[in-house]
């Protein structure tokens, strides 16, 4: 808490003012490159199962679901090492 000193004539009072912290450490998650990353690589592969006569859709889907399971890993992970602060108490 923060305070403040007010001046009301010949009465000086201090305030507590609660401070709020809005900074995150952790980007939202369209704004990341893994993000990004991640949507490339799954197109990407998604072409390639298409164009490729030796790789099966089962193929391609698994490695899909295998980079976006890597995806929310790493999103899990940087996440658990903010401190994230919500306004509520």
């Amino acid at each position: 808490m923060a305070t403040r000193q007010t001046d009301m004539g010949d009465v000086n009072r201090v305030e507590r003012v609660p401070v709020r912290s809005t900074l995150d450490e952790t980007k939202g998650s369209l704004m990341t490159t893994e993000f990004w990353a991640m949507a490339g690589v799954i197109a990407a592969i998604l072409i390639a199962t298409q164009q490729l006569d030796h790789m099966t859709g089962q193929e391609g889907w698994t490695l899909v679901a295998a980079v976006a399971i890597g995806y929310m890993l790493s999103r899990g992970l940087s996440k658990s090492g903010s401190s994230h602060r919500d306004g509520d108490y």
